[in-house]
């Protein structure tokens, strides 16, 4: 028996979603064919653009799928900017600190080739973009100069969800469009597109069992974006075929986190979870929000450090006991570093390299809770005698 507390890199792919996607690989069809095959195909792929579309509160018309998180995010940072600059914005990006690489690099390529001006909003030691922050940032720049903002709705490591609506609403008084990376947060939290404000959002179908290659990017009608790439334009400003099998995979797995018991099972075995480690090591930390305060934390998010450690230890360790952990994004998994969002939080070098992200699912059970808490505590003691290194 082993026990997986990674779902927020990929969540296994649930039985009913798994039996969907297998039955509409097996149908022959271009959707953007005009026979019939193709016509079928291309009503399939509707159908689920509007499952998914209600499911975020947004118009079909406004949903753009794409190959996943990291594109979304691409397409609606670079075509934002690039269609603001034409129409005369100024090139200063507002980005919140401790945001995914996906974003990262992306407004720093934008720095780096396009002449954008980046602006780096802190956060507080809890991981949340204070409203007054976000708006101090904006009051200092220039009218007219700031192109667009940026920030998670949930923070992917810590899980410390913003006040995403009000933040929208600063930005939309100053005029400036905001893209918000709601990947980490799809599933876990109510998604309105259209009550919250923004101009555009990304999701990931693999954080919740959908298929890996499959995303979404929600683009509000009245918000202009260029395009990345070019070749046919089925969708709005993306081009490219259409993965209906992928999207009605995707409609399947956002319909099954509308259960009735899905975020309170995630609490449950979370907090579970967080109490566990407590007992088992005292001297860990919890990062992020308060977890007993409503609507501040994903369900699914538990970060600890763990003095006197290094986080790739542990993982190794645990790992060799059967548990499947993180010492943060999977995207940067392997990299050596410390991570970027600890220090953004204000944690010394010194304890953000003793990370450890567990992440829970709808299948996550007691008993891989219980198998975890028995592996932890050698894991730790190995771990500190080994040191922390120099890293």
């Amino acid at each position: 028996m082993g026990a997986y507390f990674d779902h927020a890199a990929t969540s296994p792919m649930p039985e009913p979603v798994l039996q969907r996607y297998a039955e509409v690989l097996r149908e022959a069809g271009n959707p953007a064919s005009t026979h019939g095959h193709g016509q079928a195909a291309r009503e399939r792929l509707e159908s689920a653009r509007e499952r998914i579309a209600a499911g975020l509160g947004a118009d079909a018309a406004e949903t753009i799928l794409t190959s996943g998180g990291t594109e979304s995010i691409n397409l609606a940072l670079k075509g934002m900017y690039w269609a603001r600059r034409a129409a005369g914005a100024g090139p200063v990006i507002l980005v919140a600190e401790g945001e995914h690489h996906a974003t990262l690099e992306a407004a720093e390529w934008l720095r780096d080739t396009q002449g954008a001006e980046l602006r780096w909003v802190g956060l507080d030691g809890s991981g949340r973009l204070d409203p007054a922050t976000l708006s101090g940032a904006l009051d200092a720049e220039e009218s007219g100069s700031v192109a667009l903002v940026s920030f998670m709705w949930a923070n992917s490591e810590v899980g410390t969800i913003q006040p995403v609506a009000e933040l929208c609403r600063i930005a939309e008084r100053a005029g400036v469009p905001v893209h918000v990376d709601a990947v980490a947060a799809l599933g876990q939290v109510p998604i309105d597109f259209h009550g919250v404000g923004a101009a555009a959002l990304s999701v990931s179908a693999h954080k919740i069992g959908g298929p890996v290659g499959i995303g979404a990017l929600l683009l509000r009608r009245d918000v202009v974006a260029e395009p990345l790439q070019h070749g046919g334009n089925q969708q709005r400003f993306r081009s490219g075929t259409q993965n209906a099998a992928a999207a009605v995979a995707f409609a399947t797995a956002l319909a099954l986190t509308d259960a009735p018991d899905h975020d309170a099972h995630l609490a449950r075995v979370r907090d579970a979870l967080i109490s566990g480690v407590r007992a088992a090591i005292p001297d860990a930390i919890l990062r992020g929000a308060d977890p007993a305060t409503p609507g501040a934390r994903l369900p699914s998010n538990a970060h600890f450090t763990f003095p006197g450690c290094r986080g790739d230890s542990l993982l190794f360790l645990l790992d060799m006991a059967g548990v499947s952990a993180s010492t943060g994004s999977a995207c940067q998994a392997g990299v050596d570093g410390v991570s970027h969002v600890l220090l953004a939080l204000g944690v010394p070098a010194e304890e953000a390299a003793g990370a450890l992200r567990f992440t829970v699912g709808p299948g996550t059970t007691m008993e891989e809770v219980d198998l975890l808490l028995a592996a932890l505590p050698d894991a730790v003691d190995r771990a500190r005698r080994a040191g922390t290194g120099n890293g």
